[in-house]
């Protein structure tokens, strides 16, 4: 762990420990990580980043009049939850995967999280995922920003470039992220368009947050928001305008209609297939997935875009013919 983790962690665990409220001198001589030449007004600054930390990640710590600190167990730990071995195998393989990936960046978080259903200090890596591939560690540097920024609703700015190669300089009120194979997105207003935009994280530079009234929000999220509303498959983004295509599933891969396109778009049964209607905003990244998940799976509709495959596939077999 980085020495900033490992202090927040002690002081999480110093506090859990308290019997009675501590002040923040006693903190400051008993909590491993304050360095012992810091001045008062340096050490009182660390000190209060630290506990801001641990009460965005949950904790609730509370002050009293004096002055000393306690940590409400009652409002911050939940029921005790047992995992059958089976269950915790799964877990740390997953975390294992996770882990390894250095495109995921709450690695410190998930290692404190496992801390707490097993006694071992690290999971084992021996099956390794990298689920992102581009710019995988820059990618996960930037979504520690960006989620700091929307637990703290603070503006960010960015340099962004679209799917069509055009750079500008984006200004964003961020509501929330997700992950979808292996890439995150960024989803929230953009304050030059006001709308609702996803942003791709590998296409954003110098993600910038402001800090200028760090203590004060700097806007709402909308009510009902759910980041799930905007999760999509891979060809549902891009800068062009959305299209209908219709593609077909055959009764070999019929079955695995479902799990393939999960809430996204129309399904029909028609005979021994499925049809499924979907909007779609990059032809590349459609026809890509078709190749990726067929045999079987074929383009009904739009005509031009089925030609382009069966061009695309009659190429590559002459190249390897």
């Amino acid at each position: 762990m980085t020495e900033p983790a490992e202090r927040i962690v002690n002081l999480a665990l110093f506090l859990a420990a308290a019997r009675v409220p501590v002040s923040a001198e006693r903190i400051r001589a008993e909590v491993p990580g304050y360095p012992k030449d810091q001045d008062e007004t340096a050490f009182l600054r660390m000190f209060e980043r630290d506990k801001e930390r641990l009460r965005a990640a949950g904790l609730v710590i509370d002050s009293t009049p004096e002055g000393a600190y306690r940590l409400d167990t009652d409002r911050t730990f939940a029921a005790e939850v047992t995992l059958s071995p089976e269950a915790e195998a799964s877990l740390r393989v997953a975390s294992a995967a996770l882990l390894a990936d250095p495109a995921f960046p709450f690695g410190d978080d998930l290692r404190y999280a496992l801390a707490k259903i097993t006694s071992a200090s690290e999971v084992p890596t021996a099956a390794t995922a990298h689920l992102a591939d581009e710019r995988p560690s820059e990618q996960g540097a930037a979504v520690v920003s960006l989620s700091e920024a929307i637990s703290a609703r603070k503006l960010v700015s960015f340099d962004y470039i679209n799917a069509a190669g055009q750079r500008a300089v984006r200004t964003a009120e961020p509501f929330g992220l997700f992950l979808r194979e292996g890439r995150w997105y960024l989803v929230g207003r953009d304050t030059g368009r006001d709308e609702t935009r996803v942003y791709a994280v590998s296409r954003m530079n110098a993600v910038d947050v402001d800090l200028s009234r760090p203590k004060t929000p700097d806007f709402e999220v909308p009510e009902g928001f759910d980041v799930s509303d905007f999760i999509g498959l891979p060809f549902q983004y891009g800068s062009k305008e959305p299209f209908e295509a219709t593609l077909s599933f055959g009764p070999s891969v019929a079955w695995r209609t479902a799990a393939l396109v999960g809430n996204v778009g129309v399904l029909q049964r028609e005979d021994d297939r499925v049809l499924w209607r979907v909007s779609a905003r990059s032809v590349r990244r459609l026809l890509r997935w078709v190749i990726a998940n067929g045999p079987g799976i074929e383009i009904v509709a739009p005509p031009e875009l089925a030609e382009e495959l069966h061009a695309g596939l009659a190429e590559v077999a002459d190249l390897h013919a």
